[in-house]
């Protein structure tokens, strides 16, 4: 039992990288759009948190058992060129309209930015390739006075390929949030490396822009409070210890047989069952919240966390292809004490309730609350939002001819510490174990393991 929560280390480590060459990258044939032509973004594309670059890395080994090809970061080039005629929008540029909102539009001189970078250092140098990094910042491209959430006049795809010493290489890619959700992320990144692997133009599904398919409805019908958005008087010692005081950022590689556990015990009393997310994001909620002994007791706290909603799209339902945003935020609230207090159980029917309660109805609110009261600022006030990427086939989506990546995720969560991920694991041989990623401040560090493991110790 004491191997199904093992806390994952990761070095402090200087990763020299050298920029070799900048590209620009665009689409290899003509496209349906011309200069001066604009796309429509829906209110799901353009919410205030969509306006991010999401970080992922790739590792690739240089002696893969099932690939003898050579690397050349010129297949890459070439391939993405391919890829960026069907994915077209990915070569245009945002900018806001007259109320706000933002649109893709073509011009002169766009297209995607690919840099080819190199290192002197050895892959085996950067330790535990399992664990994300935030020492592995470099291996992915900033512009130098680069601002947070700017994605205005930006190319919406930024890839750096660094190349080792030892002849293995990375793939940082950064790919606007605004055009895509993680599903559709996976989906262009499918195309880019199924295109890679033979040397055609590979797309299936082919893509589907579509996003007039989330239009707000005239007039606008908010029908729920979206609680999720409300701003919140940071009254609470949450946000202050994670962002007055530096947040450490803590992987922890979480068995199948502790998953399964906590959903057992997790079970609601209402006897309609909960989901192995629902538990282990109460779980894990629980034990943060308790970690970071946050105060008042009486202060409401926020769960945040992404349903996919195309499950929910039946008449009509999404075309096949669809690669944009179609996740809501499911939202969960309860009382410090609630939180640490209640028990498993209870916590956990709140989370379900929160993800159950995310409709067809509830996204078509969502899109008219955006369009009525377009927020312009994230808010944190009480607030973790966990993320799960377990879904997403990333390692699967990920093949350009090289073999599957021996990593691949984000990177560095502490620039927002109140974000939580579950990531897949590549370890196979562990089944279908999980690492969850979580930022804490020094002294919770410790707190938090016990907590998360404290049930083992009911179950002996």
């Amino acid at each position: 039992m004491a191997s199904w929560i093992q806390e994952l280390q990761f070095p402090h480590l200087n990763i020299p990288v050298r920029h070799d060459r900048f590209h620009t990258v665009e689409p290899e044939s003509p496209i349906p759009a011309a200069h001066g032509d604009c796309l429509y973004l829906s209110n799901l594309d353009d919410m205030i948190g969509a306006r991010v670059f999401t970080p992922t890395l790739y590792f690739f080994e240089a002696n893969n058992q099932s690939s003898n090809r050579k690397f050349e970061p010129k297949i890459l080039h070439e391939a993405l060129a391919k890829v960026l005629v069907p994915y077209y929008p990915f070569s245009g540029r945002l900018r806001e309209t007259k109320n706000g909102k933002l649109e893709v539009f073509f011009g002169p001189k766009q297209g995607a930015l690919f840099v080819e970078a190199s290192s002197e250092l050895e892959m085996s140098d950067l330790g535990n390739l399992t664990v994300p990094n935030p020492a592995w910042i470099p291996l992915i491209y900033r512009y130098p006075y680069e601002e947070a959430y700017k994605v205005i006049d930006m190319p919406l795809v930024i890839a750096q390929v660094t190349r080792f010493k030892c002849g293995g290489f990375s793939l940082g890619l950064r790919l606007c949030h605004c055009l895509c959700d993680g599903l559709g992320a996976m989906q262009f990144v499918s195309a880019w490396a199924g295109t890679a692997r033979s040397g055609s133009l590979v797309t299936d599904p082919t893509p589907c822009w579509d996003r007039e398919f989330f239009r707000p409805r005239d007039p606008p019908k908010v029908q729920f409070r979206h609680i999720e958005f409300t701003k919140i008087d940071d009254s609470s010692s949450l946000t202050t210890t994670l962002w007055q005081t530096k947040a450490i950022q803590k992987c922890y590689r979480i068995s199948d047989e502790f998953q399964t556990l906590i959903k057992s015990l997790a079970q609601p009393n209402d006897g309609h069952g909960c989901t192995a997310f629902d538990a282990m994001a109460a779980h894990v909620w629980r034990s943060w919240v308790t970690a970071l002994d946050v105060k008042p007791l009486d202060y409401e706290l926020r769960l945040t966390f992404s349903v996919n909603a195309r499950p929910k799209l039946i008449n009509p339902s999404l075309k096949e292809g669809f690669y944009g945003n179609v996740v809501c935020l499911a939202c969960s609230t309860a009382t410090v004490s609630q939180v640490i207090n209640g028990d498993l159980p209870e916590t956990t029917q709140l989370v379900r309730e929160a993800r159950k309660g995310v409709t067809e109805e509830y996204l078509r609110s969502t899109i008219d609350y955006i369009e009525v009261d377009r927020p312009q600022r994230l808010e944190f006030a009480g607030k973790l939002m966990i993320t799960q990427w377990t879904r997403f086939g990333m390692y699967e989506s990920a093949d350009f001819g090289w073999g599957l990546p021996v990593y691949a995720g984000p990177i560095d969560l502490t620039p927002t510490p109140q974000v939580c991920v579950f990531l897949p694991d590549r370890n196979e041989s562990l089944g279908r174990s999980m690492v969850l990623c979580i930022c804490l401040s020094e002294s919770a560090a410790s707190r938090f393991k016990e907590h998360l493991s404290e049930v083992l110790t009911l179950n002996l």
